[in-house]
């Protein structure tokens, strides 16, 4: 049996887990699984000085999922009581015995489980109370007001902290759990020059509230981003080469992992069908999912069915080594788990010739656009179609010449990965996937 040393908050948690089990079991479960968790959070906004939103947040759970062979049937609860435990897997009893079989339902392979629960230092709550999380926020955004009076209009600045403890276990003998923390500072602020308004923002995030941006630092990125967008242009339609700074680049890898997910490969719902093995892009792009980084944003000693996370190279030499999966896609494809149920953890993406350096990559650049946000939601998973409204900057002989607004960029996500020509070094940590930014040789931009 799996079994973790647990602290005081997990322990409740463990109870009701382990209470839903032994009642599914009692109620001829051939399989079962409970989740529980129990969430906590503050969240403070403010908009010119003046509190805009005060909330806590409270928030607690039970799933349940039982197999009758192959029938399976989930319920949820928001009460943890012992009666209500039992009601809820009363429920997904009932739903499991009319329910279809699928040959492919079932808890994670026992081979697979987590044997060892790395301690990852994902626990790092923040003793903040609202009255100094308001004095935080308003520090924040009269930071980003003070750079410059062309900054007369915010849409706010807000703090927020969240603590989440799970507890997962099984009819396999697995029961193990973990908190995580999460802060944040955020604010956003709109500039004004005459009829011309553009706005912008800047964010910090980490889970130990040591390791976030000091807020008027965040104020003031944010100030300096809206005022960089004054006097912002059309571009008039051509082919021009095209780099995405490293929050949109991560979307574009977001993109990327969806196609390889294993419901995208079973469904066949995927631009890049049964491409493992297969050059996805050039040979110096590497990716590396790295689950035991301490303090990683999607750190994890295990997956949502329970089974380990490991270290992995998804892409090397630019070829894909394999799908994104949990136990249900992976038997679906006749392969085995990756530990990827729920997504993957830490994905660093790399350049083995070496990422340039800001005013290097720009040289690389050279003329073409730099994009700083994109709108819309116009990607095709099952084609890989790609069109996305886009603003940044106009990029000149290596340097930034304007901004520009109002445009297109389109093209098709399978050549788009292959013509990635340079990875930045300015890798942004601020999420799962960490990447610099990315030059493309070549996209199409439609503006006038």
């Amino acid at each position: 049996m799996q079994t973790q040393s647990v602290s005081r908050e997990i322990q409740p948690l463990a109870d009701v887990a382990s209470l839903a089990l032994e009642e599914a079991r009692r109620q001829g479960a051939s399989e079962c699984e409970a989740d529980a968790s129990l969430g906590r959070g503050l969240s403070v906004s403010v908009r010119l000085r003046e509190v805009d939103t005060l909330e806590y947040q409270r928030d607690r759970g039970l799933a349940v999922t039982v197999y009758f062979g192959k029938r399976k049937g989930s319920a949820s609860t928001a009460d943890l009581s012992t009666s209500a435990v039992r009601e809820t897997v009363d429920k997904a009893c009932a739903i499991a015995r009319y329910t279809a079989e699928d040959p492919y339902a079932g808890l994670v392979e026992p081979e697979a489980l987590a044997r060892e629960i790395p301690d990852l230092d994902l626990d790092h709550p923040w003793d903040v109370t609202p009255e100094r999380a308001i004095e935080l926020a308003r520090e924040c955004e009269a930071a980003g007001l003070a750079v410059d009076p062309r900054l007369a209009n915010s849409e706010g600045a807000a703090v927020n902290s969240q603590r989440q403890t799970g507890v997962y276990g099984n009819s396999l003998g697995f029961l193990a759990g973990y908190s995580a923390t999460s802060h944040s500072v955020s604010c956003t602020l709109i500039a004004e020059a005459g009829e011309d308004m553009q706005r912008d923002y800047w964010f910090t995030v980490a889970r130990d509230p040591a390791d976030l941006e000091a807020v008027a630092g965040v104020g003031r990125a944010a100030g300096e981003r809206a005022l960089a967008r004054l006097g912002a242009r059309r571009l008039t339609t051509r082919k021009v080469p095209v780099a995405f700074n490293p929050d949109m680049s991560r979307g574009l890898f977001r993109h990327f992992i969806g196609a390889i997910s294993g419901t995208s490969q079973y469904r066949k719902s995927s631009f890049l069908l049964n491409s493992a093995g297969e050059q996805i892009f050039p040979a110096f792009l590497e990716m590396l999912e790295r689950p035991h980084i301490p303090k990683g944003l999607a750190s994890s000693p295990f997956d949502q069915e329970g089974a380990a996370t490991r270290d992995r190279e998804l892409v090397r030499n630019g070829v894909l080594g394999g799908y994104v999966l949990g136990s249900y896609s992976a038997r679906r494809l006749g392969l085995k788990t990756t530990g990827n149920a729920g997504g993957v953890h830490n994905l660093l993406v790399r350049s083995q010739e070496g990422a340039l350096d800001p005013k290097a990559f720009l040289g690389r650049l050279g003329t073409g656009l730099l994009v700083t946000e994109l709108m819309g939601h116009g990607v095709n998973g099952v084609t890989g179609d790609y069109s996305r409204g886009a603003s940044g900057f106009w990029v000149e002989q290596g340097a930034i010449a304007y901004p520009v607004h109002e445009i297109t960029i389109a093209g098709n996500l399978k050549p788009m990965y292959r013509h990635i020509v340079a990875l930045g070094d300015d890798v942004d940590v601020r999420g799962g996937i960490l990447t610099g930014s990315l030059l493309l040789d070549e996209m199409t931009v439609a503006g006038e």
